[in-house]
């Protein structure tokens, strides 16, 4: 211990300590340097810490530390560096810790430290260089004493709930480079919500984030000093104005605004020659496509969906040899795609639907091999599919819908291993569908209006006609079967009694477990443990009445979600067995695929893939999210669609019975999944309805299924109808404000048509909105819509085909806008 009292650097990072931290730290009078990042201590932060008056570094991220921050380690008067990042802090930081003067680095992002901040934060720290608080549970106004802070490099203040306006004594930070205060409540009236002209004073920033805050009037033309700038996100506020082009003076700079007014991409973009990334989705670009775009070869990233782009793609941007994603979606972008679009060999997702592209898709498009999204929907493409497109052997989504494509559909594309999702209705198209590969997983669903497809009667669609060479080619075939045959009978008549009792084993094997999906490998309960870190808080998703959802990773890499069922309740066998049953055969882009299952007596879970952008529930109801009208109406024909294959479609129509916002999941791409599949029903062959004992969730049933326990599809169509003005309303069913005999329903009903406004969530649309009446007449025809679907007489309500062709012509109008 003698020998330990001199020590001046103890370094225990990246090892595998555990345990408590040690009270004997407070006698190494001598220490200097004190790391113990990357380990697994727990427990509090012993007070003796501070009796180490020579401390000068103390580094304890990356454990599982909990408790509060001792208030001697303001004691510390030689600390210049302070992190006790990624731990489990709660309380608030001591103030003693603002008065070590000779700090210059401070940082615990990912705690949950709470309370504000004090005003007089800087008032002592003359050489902070970076100070980290982001991921906490921080709240209040943003300190004005930060503009002391006068050597200050970094600020990262994200993830918290702090609110107010950024004052403008942050112009005075003249060395601040890095800024984050994304993901809070920053918020005000004009002007004091607004960005303050002051801002522009920051000439060497680099980095600066304000997204998912509340922000609104205008940007101070003075952003254009940031000649610096390589990182910039306003995305997710409210600002309004135009965005001045000389913003783009930044050589990385990615770009997101909410709703800027009108303004012309101009030629100044070619000048930004280390350009990587282009991100200007969801604006109201207009304009065309520079000429010079395809000079700026470093471009990896163009991004410039849902805007107004017209005319033709530059011939130029055909030669960005490395560009991995494009995304021109959603404008009114029109010519034709030319034979050049093949030299973009490292493009690995392409997105040209929604736009007017006409005449033939090249046969050049086959060289893209590891292209692995291909979305041309909703064109006006003509021609056939290229047969070259067996090539694209990285292939995963390929959508060629909405278009007048004619001709047959490749055989050859039965080679696309990867294929998992392919669309081609609303085309021309005639001849057999392929049944091997990939289309061995497909719905009839993706084929529909064409011109004269066959094929297997799983597509909905007739039988192929039978040529005699096709029946003369049979009949060999039966022969050379019955021959195979004849010789079979003399094989060993012991290895056929082995496998008879082999199958026989497998088949109890299998119906002794209650899931369905058994063709599926399962995943040992072992292997979830690992892969969800022994189901630990830290990645649980969220809890239902029958149990939890947890993330998880498997060893391949895989991200999935882990629904475990409690069995403490006996109505989670009930759910869990329901859940298999009903999953076993369904198939849709619209549900939530099933991975696999883990069961025995003690353990029951369903693996499930992973949804990275949460439930409807969270985009519409937390404050840093937000779904535009589009975005909105595409996530209901989503469901409107997941429920018409589970009600017209499947050979037992299926009752989801619970439909709500939060059984409605976001993948990446922001489609709508359908899940928890705990209380739906199956009917039988004459069956149109059915009773249950089981009550669904309050506010979303029908009349006759909360009264009687009578359900059919008509209870999934009048569930579907209230979250349909939930959605576009913002408005709970069960909102306190709906009381004694006012309803959602009838509160909506009320403002048809001429008072909608007072109705829809009014982050929607604005009165300064250039299409605003166009706008309200098609929330008001989903309102319509949506009233059909709730009438008290569930033999009056229509059904999930009549909304999802409503729903259709909805959109389109909402598109002309």
């Amino acid at each position: 211990m003698a020998r330990l009292r001199r020590l001046k650097v103890l370094d225990l990072r990246f090892n595998n300590f555990s345990g408590k931290l040690p009270v004997w730290f407070g006698l190494l009078h001598q220490l200097r340097i004190l790391n113990l990042e990357n380990n697994s201590f727990i427990g509090s932060i012993p007070s003796t810490i501070s009796n180490i008056s020579t401390l000068k570094a103390l580094d304890l991220t990356f454990n599982s530390i909990e408790g509060n921050i001792p208030e001697g380690i303001g004691n510390l008067h030689n600390l210049n560096f302070l992190a006790i990042e990624y731990n489990q802090l709660t309380g608030s930081i001591p103030y003693s810790v603002f008065n070590i003067s000779k700090i210059d680095v401070i940082a615990f992002t990912d705690n949950s430290l709470s309370g504000r901040l004090p005003n007089g934060l800087c008032n002592r720290l003359p050489i902070l260089i970076g100070l980290d608080l982001s991921q906490n549970k921080f709240h209040g106004h943003m300190p004005t004493s930060l503009s002391n802070c006068s050597e200050l490099r970094a600020l990262y203040l994200s993830g918290n709930e702090f609110d107010g306006p950024i004052h403008s004594g942050i112009g005075s930070l003249s060395k601040l480079q890095e800024l984050d205060i994304g993901d809070n409540h920053f918020t005000g009236i004009i002007p004091h919500g607004s960005l303050p002209w002051e801002i522009g004073n920051l000439t060497k920033m680099q980095l600066l984030y304000l997204n998912n805050n509340r922000f609104i009037g205008e940007i101070p033309k003075e952003i254009r000093n940031f000649v610096n700038l390589e990182e910039f996100d306003i995305g997710f506020n409210r600002f309004s104005g135009s965005l001045a082009m000389e913003i783009f003076n930044s050589s990385r700079m990615r770009a997101q605004h909410e709703k800027p007014s009108a303004f012309q991409v101009g030629d100044y973009l070619c000048k930004l020659k280390h350009l990587d990334a282009i991100y200007l989705g969801q604006n109201q670009l207009s304009g065309s496509l520079p000429n010079c775009l395809g000079n700026v070869t470093s471009l990896r990233e163009m991004q410039l969906g849902s805007n107004k782009l017209s005319s033709n793609i530059p011939a130029s941007l055909w030669s960005l040899k490395d560009l991995v994603v494009l995304d021109l979606s959603s404008n009114n972008m029109g010519g034709s795609l030319p034979p050049e679009i093949g030299k973009l060999k490292a493009a690995t997702h392409m997105n040209l639907s929604m736009n007017q592209f006409s005449s033939g898709i090249p046969i050049e498009i086959g060289g893209l091999q590891n292209l692995v999204y291909l979305s041309l929907r909703h064109n006006k493409l003509q021609g056939s599919i290229p047969g070259s497109m067996r090539n694209m052997v990285g292939l995963e989504f390929l959508d060629l819908s909405h278009n007048n494509i004619s001709g047959t559909i490749p055989k050859s594309l039965e080679k696309l291993q990867y294929l998992n999702y392919f669309n081609v209705s609303y085309n021309k198209l005639y001849g057999e569908i392929p049944s091997g590969g990939p289309f061995k997983n497909l719905s009839s669903q993706v084929f529909l209006f064409n011109e004269a497809l066959c094929g297997s009667t799983r597509f909905s669609v007739p039988p192929c006609p039978t040529s005699s060479k096709h029946r003369s080619n049979r009949n060999r075939m039966l022969v050379l079967f019955l021959l195979l045959g004849i010789v079979l009978v003399f094989v060993p008549i012991t290895f056929v009694l082995v496998w008879i009792r082999y199958k026989r084993g497998k088949r109890a094997h299998q119906q002794a477990d209650s899931l369905s999906l058994a063709t599926r490998e399962r995943i040992s309960y072992y292997e979830l443990l690992q892969a969800t870190n022994a189901l630990s808080e830290s990645n649980l998703i969220g809890s239902g009445s029958f149990g939890s959802v947890y993330r998880g990773i498997l060893k391949s890499g895989t991200p999935i979600a882990v629904k475990v069922f409690n069995l403490q309740l006996e109505v989670a066998f009930m759910s869990f067995d329901t859940e298999c049953e009903v999953l076993r055969n369904l198939r849709h882009r619209n549900l939530t695929k099933v991975i696999t299952s883990c069961s025995n007596l003690d353990f029951k879970a369903l693996v499930l893939e992973y949804m990275p952008n949460g439930s409807l529930d969270k985009w519409l109801y937390s404050h840093n999210y937000f779904l535009d009208i589009m975005q909105r109406l595409n996530i209901m024909m989503d469901v409107a669609c997941a429920l018409e294959y589970l009600h017209h479609e499947c050979l037992s129509p299926v009752i989801h019975c619970d439909m709500k916002p939060s059984n409605i999941l976001l993948d990446e791409n922001m489609v709508a999944h359908l899940s928890d599949f705990g209380i739906s029903k199956l009917l039988g062959e004459d069956e149109s309805d059915l009773y249950t004992k089981t009550l669904a969730t309050f506010g979303y049933i029908t009349p006759e299924y909360g009264r009687d326990g009578l359900v059919s599809t008509k209870c999934d169509v009048y569930s579907y109808g209230i979250m349909l003005m939930e959605t576009f309303t913002r408005r709970n069913s069960n909102d306190e404000m709906f009381d004694g005999d006012l309803s959602l329903k009838k509160w909506v009903s009320y403002s048809l048509p001429e008072t909608i406004m007072d109705v829809v969530d009014a982050n929607l649309v604005t009165p300064r909105d250039n299409h605003l009446n166009k706008k309200l007449y098609c929330v008001a025809s989903i309102m319509k819509v949506a009233l059909d679907c709730c009438v008290d007489s569930h033999a009056r309500r229509i059904d999930m085909k009549d909304i999802v062709g409503m729903l259709h012509k909805i959109k389109i109008q909402l598109l002309a806008c």
